[in-house]
């Protein structure tokens, strides 16, 4: 391993991006000692791995890294985002249409939230989407319990601190009483725990309802619930600066397997076989 111990990528990172598990899940792997680097099984994921170690899991060569896959993803009512659950309900990965490869969600929604969710096979590129620096808004419709108005709403667009917690300005819209229920449009930029429903408990507002309708540039569109679409090659170049000809360190994006039209999403043929960001 000589120079790549210092130059190379952490082998836990290496793992995760050629699809084997999450960063978390190949440490426990390694751990284990079902990693072998160059014929030798190691025990700690406190390694760096260059382009020509020979890694191999449970004595099975590592596959060759995929290119960097992203697809929109309309998650309903009743699924949490995450790979397992303590308490035994229904997982979004568990409900994913059939030939999708393992895939991390960008962000969360949490059990009463539906709308967009996005999935990649990278982890480089959700830590990238998931970062505040991206800059990307995030869109919710939401319906709330009762009649707001822009006054009760002001605290929201000025940002604000909740348990010592400081939330920044909000985009919010009023779109229209339904009976005793209005909708909202709301706009934010970060992805704190529970963010818009904390934010109107605070201004005495409860929400009933709750659906991410953009993440950035990709939109839910028409895309059916439990429906996956993937976002072309090109677009991911166009709207993320990825370089096709790029290092290892940031593998090229190559053509996916499957079209997916245009980043504003279109209703996937596949449907799920049953029919949660941030956690808001």
């Amino acid at each position: 391993m000589s120079g790549a111990e210092k130059t190379g990528a952490r082998i836990a990172k290496v793992l995760a991006r050629a699809g084997v598990a999450s960063r978390r899940e190949a440490e426990t792997m390694i751990l284990a000692g079902r990693v072998a680097v160059n014929g030798k099984r190691i025990d700690s994921p406190a390694l760096n791995v260059g382009p020509h170690d020979r890694i191999s899991v449970d004595g099975k060569p590592l596959p060759d890294a995929e290119p960097a896959r992203l697809w929109l993803y309309h998650k309903p009512l009743g699924l949490v985002t995450t790979t397992k659950d303590e308490a035994g309900r229904p997982t979004v990965f568990e409900n994913l249409p059939e030939g999708m490869p393992r895939v991390l969600s960008v962000g969360r929604l949490d059990l009463n939230s539906e709308g967009l969710l996005l999935l990649t096979n990278d982890g480089g590129l959700k830590r990238k989407l998931e970062l505040p620096s991206t800059g990307w808004l995030r869109k919710y419709r939401v319906r709330v319990n009762g009649a707001p108005s822009d006054a009760l709403l002001a605290p929201l667009r000025e940002g604000l601190v909740i348990d010592g917690e400081r939330f920044q300005p909000m985009i919010v819209s009023i779109d229209r009483q339904q009976g005793a229920n209005a909708w909202l449009t709301i706009g934010i930029r970060e992805g704190r725990n529970r963010e818009i429903r904390r934010a109107l408990a605070q201004v005495g507002l409860s929400v009933n309802r709750l659906i991410r309708v953009s993440y950035g540039p990709f939109q839910l569109g028409t895309l059916a619930k439990g429906a996956v679409d993937e976002v072309k090659a090109r677009v991911l170049r166009e709207q993320l600066g990825h370089d096709p000809n790029a290092a290892p360190e940031k593998p090229p994006l190559g053509k996916p397997r499957k079209a997916a039209g245009k980043p504003r999403a279109a209703p996937a043929s596949r449907k799920s076989r049953k029919s949660d960001d941030t956690r808001r």
